[in-house]
């Protein structure tokens, strides 16, 4: 493939955000390559592999959220508990995601699911928000905290998302929702 025409670091993300959604391993090293520049100014442009998977998923999640939340029905935890089961169901029939979850695992549960990234972060704080809103509008309350209450949500989504590399057993959106409208006291 010839070099793109004057790269930048948006047109080196857009490459590795298209690469990861054609289910292909983003590497550095080709996406220097084809961008037509070296591997110290790709760093540059994007940071580390890890940092760029990081924002590629972000990129990701966003818009998906944003669809999820416009169209969910319901108040309170009901509400919460149908947008966290759709964003799982969402993850788990995206073949990309699949794909990098089973090429990469440790990898990617290490930048998924722990604290140390700022995907998980990003993801508690959606969630907090959410807790927040329906709280404010009256519709929720819980003895937990927000941020407590927002992460145990995001614990459940990735217990029933990522079963199968965990447990062995299938991912399942239907049960995020049931389990996160049982902690709610949604019903």
């Amino acid at each position: 493939m010839s070099p793109v025409s004057r790269p930048d670091a948006t047109t080196a993300f857009r490459l590795a955000r298209r690469t990861f959604m054609a289910g292909e391993r983003i590497d550095m090293q080709d996406l220097s390559a084809r961008l037509g520049v070296d591997r110290s100014t790709l760093f540059r442009w994007v940071g580390s592999r890890d940092r760029l998977l990081v924002d590629v998923l972000t990129s990701l999640a966003d818009p998906t959220l944003r669809d999820i939340e416009a169209t969910a029905p319901g108040t309170g935890g009901r509400r919460i508990a149908g947008i966290a089961g759709c964003y799982a169901a969402a993850l788990i029939a995206s073949p990309y995601y699949r794909a990098f979850l089973q090429r990469e695992t440790e990898k990617a549960l290490r930048l998924i699911t722990t604290k140390a990234s700022p995907l998980q972060q990003h993801i508690v704080a959606y969630f907090e928000r959410l807790v927040v809103e329906e709280i404010d509008r009256g519709a929720l309350t819980h003895a937990l905290g927000t941020r407590d209450l927002a992460y145990l949500i995001v614990r459940i989504i990735e217990s029933f998302i990522y079963s199968d590399l965990i447990t062995g057993d299938e991912p399942d959106a239907a049960k995020v929702e049931a389990a996160i409208a049982a902690v709610l006291h949604a019903d």
